[in-house]
Order: C-alpha cells, then structure tokens, then sequence
C-alpha cells in the first residue's frame, strides 16, 4: 500500500508531529511512504490528476530524526505519479498555518481531495467532511449539551454583552486558529486592556467567546476518536491532559503546556458517544477532541497531535492501530471498488 502524507510543508515537518510516527508505523508495516505539499498538484487536461510526491530512497527510517532527514537530504526524491497510483491520501495539514500567508495553500488539501477520492483513492478525513469544519464553528453543530454556551461575533459590544452575563469568565479566541494562539481569559468588561485583546484576536476574523469552565485549570482531555469511537488498545485509550503553565489558560503543548497521564472515565465515554453520528455521517476517521468537566471545547479535524506523548507516557505506539485501520479499509475497498462512498468507507 502506498500512503501519501499530506502536510503544510516538509519543511515544516517535526520529529515530535503525530504525522511523522504515522508515517513511520506505516513504514514498519511495510508500506511505501511519500508527501504531498499544496503545490503538488497538476490536473491536466486529461482530466488526470498529477502529484509531485516526494518519496524515500534507499534503508527504511525507523527514527523520527532519520525519517526526517531523509525526506529533506538527497535521498528523497521528486516523482510525478498519477494519483490512482497511491492507495490513501492521509490529510495531514492545518490550515490555520496557510491562512494568513498564503491563503491559496490552506485548503488545497480538502480541493484536491476531493478529486482523488473521485478517481478511487481512498482519502481521510473525509475531504467533503473537512470542507464543513473549516474553522471552530464546526463544534456549534453537535448537540448543546456537549459544548460550553458560545458566542460569535466580531462586534465588541456583543462581546462585552456576553461577558457581564457570564461572570465567571469568558474564553476569547480566533475563530479561525490553533495551537493556543491568541487566547485570553476575560474576567469582565472592565479588563484594563479588552480592547487591546478583541484589537489582536480579531486580527483574524470572527472571534468566539466561551463560558470559563472552572475545571480547566486542571487542564484539558486530549482524546483520540477513530471511526467515530474511542481509540483504544488493551484498556489504555489514546488520551493524555495536557496541564497549562503557571499562569497560562491555554493547555496546549505547543503553549507551553505539560503532558500527563489522563483518566478516561465513564462520563467521557459517554460524552465522546454523543459526536459519534455526526462524525460518522462526516467522514471524520481520526480527530482529536479537548475536553475539560463535560464539555467539548474543540474537535480537532484535521491534524490532530499527541500521539508520540501518549506512546510516552502509557507505552503504547497508537500510530500502528491507524495504520491497521488504513489497511482495512483498502481491504474492503478492494471488496466492494467504487460501490461504497469515500465518506462511507473513511469511518468503517
């Protein structure tokens, strides 16, 4: 099976990124392995669809470091394929990256997926799925129950508004973002400098104000959903909480925030069960969900992280079952060819 990895950049790529473990499990499984960036698409006249992947050479890495070095040294080379020629097209990006400076790139990934899922490739997430959850808004589509009380706006009397009725707290954050970036706690319209923060939220957009959950200062939940359901081995879940920094209300990793092992109770499971039909109609194979107390705080779509933590920190690589599952579907997509939609076969 050949697996084709597409990211913002190779360039870009980390040894820590939850991409690079995959494709490494995917290479000890004995698969080939190759990226795709924005720009490597051609649809030629033909109505063929042309990719510049950038492919391995030579012994197999079964390192971070090394899989890294090896696509960006001589080793990798560039080859044009025609995209019926790999079996997955695993999107991998995030378009929060692209957005700001180079907007053409953010969703070249969900366009171009779309038309390798019509030649037969086998895409996830689901590119038609992806196009729905371009941004935070795609949380306000599951049931109320599992989302704190949100609010959506560029205006700051809106926004001031919804504080004085929340005084708890409010969460202020771009609509369109990740990574914590541009993340506030707002304890009440008289924050000293609220016009400052909606000023450097905003920058991007719409702005999405959340009901404070106390709970957070804990942390918050990362955890695995694959084909709709918990990702699981043996009684260990794909889960870790991610522990914020002194002083800081984003838990995020790339903030500064603190892996550690994470409980995954009843009550979560029960919670994750409530996504499990719309995630399924979308097409959604793999996601990442934050949860803190009972809420959902984001549905990670579309490059869920922390994979190489998890395996950190229970022992166990979760990477493999993916690629298990990836193999599964090529099996049944073998079995019934076309017959079965991709949205349809990105979640059995």
């Amino acid at each position: 099976m050949r697996i084709a990895f597409f990211v913002n950049s190779i360039e870009g790529e980390a040894t820590y990124y939850a991409t690079t473990w995959l494709a490494l499990a995917a290479l000890a499984r004995g698969h080939d392995v190759c990226y795709v960036t924005p720009g490597d698409f051609v649809l030629r006249s033909d109505d063929s669809l042309i990719v510049r992947a950038t492919t391995l050479h030579g012994p197999k890495p079964k390192k971070p470091e090394t899989l890294l070095n090896a696509l960006k040294d001589e080793r990798a080379k560039v080859r044009t394929i025609d995209i019926k020629e790999i079996d997955v097209l695993f999107l991998r990006n995030d378009p929060s990256e692209d957005a700001e400076r180079r907007s053409w790139a953010a969703y070249a990934g969900v366009n171009f997926g779309h038309l390798a899922a019509d030649r037969g490739v086998i895409v996830v997430n689901d590119p038609a799925g992806l196009a729905g959850a371009q941004n935070k808004l795609y949380l306000q589509g599951f049931p109320e129950v599992v989302r704190p009380t949100t609010l959506i706006s560029r205006s700051i009397e809106e926004i001031r508004g919804f504080i004085d009725a929340h005084p708890d707290g409010v969460i202020l954050k771009p609509l369109q973002g990740s990574g914590g970036k541009n993340v506030f706690k707002i304890s009440s319209r008289e924050e000293a400098n609220l016009n400052q923060i909606f000023e450097a939220a905003s920058g991007e957009g719409y702005l999405i104000a959340q009901t404070y959950l106390p709970e957070a200062t804990a942390g918050d939940i990362r955890l695995f959903l694959m084909n709709g359901r918990p990702l699981e081995r043996d009684g260990v879940h794909a889960a870790l909480r991610r522990v914020p920094a002194k002083g800081d209300v984003r838990s995020n990793m790339h903030a500064s925030g603190t892996p550690e092992a994470a409980t995954v109770t009843p009550e979560i499971l029960a919670l994750a069960e409530k996504l499990r039909p719309k995630l399924v109609e979308d097409g959604m194979f793999l996601v990442g969900l934050d949860i803190v107390g009972d809420k959902i705080l984001e549905i990670n779509v579309f490059s869920p992280g922390a994979l190489p933590e998890i395996a950190a920190l229970y022992g166990v690589d979760f990477s493999e079952d993916i690629i298990i599952a990836l193999e599964n579907k090529q099996s049944i997509r073998r079995l019934y060819g076309k017959t079965l939609s991709n949205r349809t076969l990105a979640t059995l």
